[in-house]
């Protein structure tokens, strides 16, 4: 693949990634934060940290630094607001996994097999948002665009590695591509069935 190619993917791809951020934080701002799981951000913010490491030692790519270092303030700013202290086993447990998946399997085989485990947590960080959308009864304040961003910037990303040849992320990210594509089917759902018993309620305030 030619390499200018190569290089429009990969900040296509930053793009992508930074506007997945810019719509969750933003529907924060306008909504609130019901429905959005701290377990979730705090590990975003921490995986988003080795990214940063792993592309300026390991993978020495501009482009894999910045995909997370642009919107890590935006991600502190959301673990700020989500209060991860007040849910202290879930903040607790995020940790373990972070810890469990990213840093031990790094010490144990480098770079490699720290970015496999990478991708494990990529794909159980998923897990807290979708048991906070089936068990939440307001899920307004998740935003199905942010999701929706997301794949698209796993979709970029995947291409970008493969042209690159770096085998270990690409697997990472696809495992998290096919997680951000359940979430944001299942917060589409979720607001269509907000919006469906509102306007039940709305016919039965009406008929009485």
């Amino acid at each position: 693949m030619n390499a200018t190619v190569i290089s429009l993917i990969s900040w296509s791809a930053v793009t992508a990634g930074t506007l997945s951020t810019v719509a969750q934080y933003r529907r924060v701002i306008a909504t609130g934060i019901e429905g959005v799981s701290s377990a979730t951000w705090l590990l975003f913010t921490l995986i988003g940290g080795f990214w940063i490491a792993y592309g300026s030692l390991s993978a020495h790519s501009l482009a894999v630094v910045m995909g997370s270092l642009l919107v890590w303030p935006l991600q502190l700013a959301l673990v700020f607001r989500l209060a991860p202290w007040r849910h202290r086993r879930g903040s607790l447990q995020a940790l373990a996994m972070f810890t469990l998946t990213c840093v031990a399997p790094g010490v144990v085989g480098g770079w490699s097999w720290c970015v496999y485990g990478c991708g494990v947590a990529m794909t159980l960080l998923r897990g807290p948002q979708i048991v906070e959308l089936l068990r939440a009864g307001d899920t307004s304040g998740v935003s199905a665009a942010s999701w929706f961003y997301g794949v698209g910037c796993a979709v970029l990303w995947i291409t970008y590695y493969l042209g690159v040849h770096l085998w270990a992320p690409l697997v990472a990210t696809g495992a998290a591509g096919l997680g951000s594509r359940g979430i944001a089917l299942l917060t589409v759902w979720r607001h269509r069935q907000a919006k469906d018993e509102l306007a039940r309620a709305e016919v039965f305030a009406n008929l009485s």
